[in-house]
């Protein structure tokens, strides 16, 4: 006897407008009779507003309709597949900025930006960050088992779990920014848990470079504050903490006698500190390092997930160069709109070259070359720029194989650019 599997739900995001006041459960059914039209979905597509003017109702109150990629990776039957809706509107005020003041000079200075989520800077970042392995999907689905653990009372004295991740990689990789999208992503996922959520930017460094001589208090005060908001248990508090390398840096020249003992002392109160945030059912610390050797041995222990982000592969540079041309043929910045297929469609037709597949396989060459050069994601979205800014002489817009010329010159310049840099003596002497 055969066992079918059900395949996974499709969570459906819709963004009400601001102006909107319609309630979210007559909105949610007036979104799932829209997409009962649809014979199949797409997940990480994206319905924007003006897609829906010949929907009245959906018009006047639907900002946008995004289907997660997460537990799907190909096209879903809509009427095969459960959808879960999540209906949200996204906070326009930008981060708050936590200072404090150094006892000795008065100084106040920023330690801490906090964002109220869902952020409306942060909207449509998950969907832009590829990767070749399923690191977006991994991460989700650690924190979603983490607070499920804790909902089900597990004891952690058991089965041990800290809820701290730690993404480790060169700079430009894309750390930071996947932990804000994955902060985003859980305050839509898990807002019936959290109806309110906020993250929290740490910067290590700053916070070691400026206060060593009052570091120790500081600290003490900086999570004395995240634990008030972490009073509300109604709230998530996604605490990120950028570089954290440098922890390993205070502690190595303190023991080194290179720095005073108190930059010990800090770091051993961000320790604990760290290890009191695990009491809290409803507290989340995400840290990126761009040096992964450097990580402090006593941090990394405490890290219940650790992936390395590194450049992106062939397959990945193409899919975000795709990205990013499909993004300026549809603001008119390349003309007219043509398809580029995705990689998996020019695999399965063994690459073969046609009239319509030539712009596709000329841009996978220049991914190729990216990929080659192990191109950061931040050069690689850089490019498109640089194409139209410096290699692309037509007044108008350019036609999209002139644009992927314009493409390849640029990331040839970039290349030529970083070998110069690297071969830089530095200045020399007038005298010499």
């Amino acid at each position: 006897m055969k066992t079918s599997t059900m395949s996974p739900p499709l969570h459906v995001e819709v963004v009400q407008k601001k102006e909107s006041f319609m309630n979210k459960n007559i909105l949610k059914e007036l979104v799932h009779n829209f997409l009962a039209n649809f014979t199949t979905l797409t997940p990480g597509a994206i319905i924007n507003n003006s897609d829906l003017e010949e929907n009245v109702q959906l018009f006047e109150h639907v900002q946008s309709i995004t289907f997660c990629d997460v537990e799907h990776d190909s096209e879903v039957v809509t009427s095969a597949t459960e959808l879960v809706y999540h209906v949200y509107t996204l906070d326009s005020f930008g981060a708050e900025t936590d200072t404090m003041s150094d006892n000795s000079s008065g100084e106040e200075v920023s330690v801490a930006d906090v964002w109220a989520l869902p952020a409306e800077e942060f909207h449509g970042l998950w969907e832009t960050l590829i990767y070749d392995s399923k690191l977006k999907e991994d991460t989700l689905r650690f924190v979603e088992t983490a607070f499920d653990f804790a909902d089900r009372g597990v004891d952690p004295n058991i089965v041990s779990w800290n809820r701290v991740v730690l993404l480790h990689g060169p700079p430009g990789t894309g750390k930071t920014s996947l932990c804000r999208a994955l902060s985003q992503k859980l305050a839509i996922r898990l807002s019936d848990r959290f109806p309110r959520a906020r993250l929290l930017e740490i910067n290590a460094h700053g916070l070691f470079s400026k206060w060593f001589s009052e570091s120790g208090k500081l600290v003490a005060k900086l999570f004395e504050r995240i634990r008030e908001i972490l009073e509300d248990r109604r709230l998530l508090a996604c605490i990120l903490v950028d570089e954290v390398e440098s922890l390993t840096h205070a502690r190595r020249a303190a023991l080194a006698g290179l720095e005073p003992s108190d930059s010990i002392r800090a770091v051993n109160a961000i320790l604990t500190q760290l290890d009191r945030l695990k009491r809290h059912p409803n507290a989340l610390v995400l840290t990126t390092s761009n040096v992964t050797g450097a990580i402090d041995v006593a941090f990394v222990d405490r890290a219940d997930i650790k992936r390395l982000v590194g450049p992106p592969s062939e397959r990945a540079a193409y899919e975000i160069l795709r990205g990013c041309c499909g993004e300026l043929m549809a603001r008119g910045v390349v003309a007219p709109r043509e398809q580029l297929f995705p990689l998996r469609v020019l695999e399965a037709a063994r690459f073969a070259e046609s009239d319509g597949s030539r712009a596709s396989l000329r841009l996978r060459e220049v991914a190729r070359g990216a990929a080659a050069a192990a191109s950061s994601a931040r050069a690689l979205r850089r490019l498109p720029f640089l194409a139209r800014a410096l290699h692309s002489s037509c007044e108008g817009p350019p036609s999209l194989p002139r644009f992927i010329d314009a493409l390849h010159a640029a990331l040839t310049q970039q290349l030529h650019d970083a070998r110069d840099l690297c071969n830089d003596p530095g200045p020399t002497s007038p005298l010499s």
